[in-house]
């Protein structure tokens, strides 16, 4: 077939499989949105580029499949930076595409010119400038091989406009994808095997530390089946939420700065710790020093670069962790921690003694109620894609998932801002799943535009807004540690309610726990995007909280309610 660069590309999507594309137009795309006219494609149009960015990995997310952004040169394709670093840290797969200027202007800074490459070389798997129309087929078939392959990433392509213009004779090329240097990795030793087969055995004391590549490998059979073979307690870190059961007798919940004490206690106590496709990232170890100072460790993850980055392991399993635990497991000999496992259940009632659920509201709203109510009135079936910051640790803490891929969080980077994009996106992905995006007042401030792409696209996305009129998390650590010395943390807001009206959609306002049900069911109920503001207690906390620079186990915990003692 005869077609110019931009058909070319349009023809190289449709065969990857993508039917979705995020994006915004500009003059070094307008060759590409021309032919997208003649294409099964549809294209969704953002009101930022950063949400473009954030809708496809909440879209790949969600679908494992690789999702796509576009952009125009300059201001567009640097507008996407934010989004692709979240997309790398968080291992998500996604191709963004920019227009760059015609190649006889490139490094002469031509209007809206920008080395767009350049700056995203540090954030992406890899990156790709075409000049030439000939190379384009190919570079589009190499960029989803590296997306979705080994440890997923984002990939770059900017497609400099007259390659966007030119025209060839072009076929399709079927053949496997070569590639010197890279390599995804190959199956473990059996040597290595065999010794974490030995140090599985003799432990006494072990938890698994579950992360994101349980999921990301789709290895949530085999966690299962080897947690309940060797009767081994499960812990996950923020992006392995899912990867077994909440309601799972083995499962503990979340780790790290603010983890469930009793899970954090067990990671110090323990004598073996099996690092399922996690990469021991700060908020997950504390004070490297005094972390799990009793335990061997054993790591199983596909990126050797994330092998002894951070925490020094005793074995390293390199590769993808679904096949080397298929590996494992016909040689695991079953075994029962009974004394480790009720000694950890001890730890957990008291515990629950702190716990701001179990305590009554006194009339006023609290986040953590809030979420607990959202999980309970929506029978804990909801896709649930977080901002970040508080709202984001207590939707971990207290919206308790059954199933795997059901959570959707910036992790590595923290991206506030994150939530209503990534949901819009997760929502294209599964339009018959219910998605509830979960931001505080300030992150949903940073993207809110993206209600406008929500209402165009008539696309249904509950957005529930925990408002306590401060930067929560950043007051939080002011609390703490700088004498509550708010410096630029309260935060005057807009009306949420108005807003949402004003792009035709639908809002609701709730200030007392015994509304919270029927705002759920209201938003459930209506037809299109519903924003719910939840006027949540202006100085309530993440508990517990592992100070920086402290031993896991060296927590700031909620305070015993004054009618109730420890022994």
């Amino acid at each position: 077939m005869k077609g110019t660069g931009a058909q070319i590309l349009w023809e190289s999507l449709v065969r990857e499989g993508v039917d979705t594309v995020f994006g915004f137009p500009g003059g070094a795309v307008l060759p590409i949105y021309d032919a997208l006219l003649e294409y099964p494609i549809h294209h969704v149009l953002v009101r930022h580029e950063q949400g473009a960015t954030h809708m496809a990995d909440g879209y790949a997310r969600a679908s494992g499949r690789v999702g796509v952004a576009l952009a125009t040169s300059g201001p567009g394709a640097t507008n996407m930076v934010t989004g692709i670093a979240t997309a790398m840290m968080d291992s998500s797969p996604i191709v963004c595409i920019t227009g760059q200027v015609s190649s006889p202007f490139i490094g002469y800074d031509a209007f809206q010119e920008t080395d767009v490459t350049g700056i995203t070389l540090p954030i992406t798997k890899h990156n790709y400038l075409v000049t030439d129309v000939k190379d384009l087929g190919r570079v589009i078939r190499e960029a989803f091989y590296i997306a979705r392959t080994g440890r997923p990433g984002p990939v770059l392509i900017d497609i400099a406009k007259d390659a966007q213009q030119a025209s060839m004779e072009w076929e399709p090329d079927v053949s496997p994808i070569q590639l010197p240097g890279y390599r995804p990795p190959q199956e473990p030793l059996s040597a290595d095997l065999e010794l974490a087969l030995n140090l599985i055995h003799a432990a006494r004391r072990p938890v698994i530390l579950a992360g994101h590549g349980v999921l990301v490998s789709g290895g949530v059979n085999q966690l299962r089946e080897f947690a309940e073979k060797t009767r081994t307690p499960v812990a996950v870190t923020l992006l392995g939420i899912g990867a077994l059961p909440a309601s799972h007798p083995l499962y503990l919940g979340m780790m790290g700065m603010h983890g469930e004490a009793w899970v954090n206690y067990a990671i110090q106590e323990a004598d073996l710790l099996l690092a399922f496709g996690m990469r021991f990232d700060d908020r997950v170890t504390g004070n490297l020093q005094d972390f799990a100072p009793e335990a061997r460790k054993i790591q199983i993850d596909i990126d050797p670069s994330e092998i002894n980055k951070n925490v020094s392991v005793d074995l390293a399993l390199i590769g993808d962790l679904a096949e080397t635990l298929d590996q494992i497991l016909p040689h695991v000999e079953a075994c029962d921690h009974g004394e480790w496992n009720e000694h950890i259940d001890e730890m957990k009632s008291e515990s629950s003694q702190r716990d701001i659920q179990n305590m009554p509201d006194y009339g006023r709203l609290y986040a953590p109620h809030v979420v607990h109510d959202l999980w309970k009135y929506t029978h804990g079936e909801s896709l649930v894609v977080t901002d970040v910051g508080q709202n984001q640790m207590w939707t971990a803490q207290y919206y308790k998932h059954e199933k795997p891929y059901h959570l959707i969080t910036s992790g590595g980077l923290g991206t506030m801002g994150f939530a209503l994009p990534a949901a819009i996106g997760a929502k294209f992905a599964r339009p018959e799943a219910q998605v509830w995006a979960v931001a505080g007042d300030g992150g949903f401030q940073m993207t809110q535009a993206e209600l406008s792409t929500a209402a165009q696209e008539g696309i249904k996305v509950n957005v529930a807004i925990l408002n306590n009129g401060y930067l929560g998390m950043v007051r939080q650590w002011q609390e703490f540690f700088y004498d509550r010395r708010y410096s630029s943390t309260p935060l005057h807001s807009p009306d949420f309610l108005k807003i949402a009206e004003a792009h035709g959609l639908t809002g609701l306002r709730v200030t007392r726990r015994d509304e919270v049900e029927s705002a759920i069911r209201q938003a459930e109920e209506t037809e299109g995007t519903v924003v719910v503001e939840f006027r949540v207690e202006a100085e309530e906390s993440v508990y517990p909280m592992v100070p920086t620079g402290a031993a896991l186990d060296a927590m700031i915990r909620r305070p015993l309610p004054s009618h109730l003692t420890i022994e």
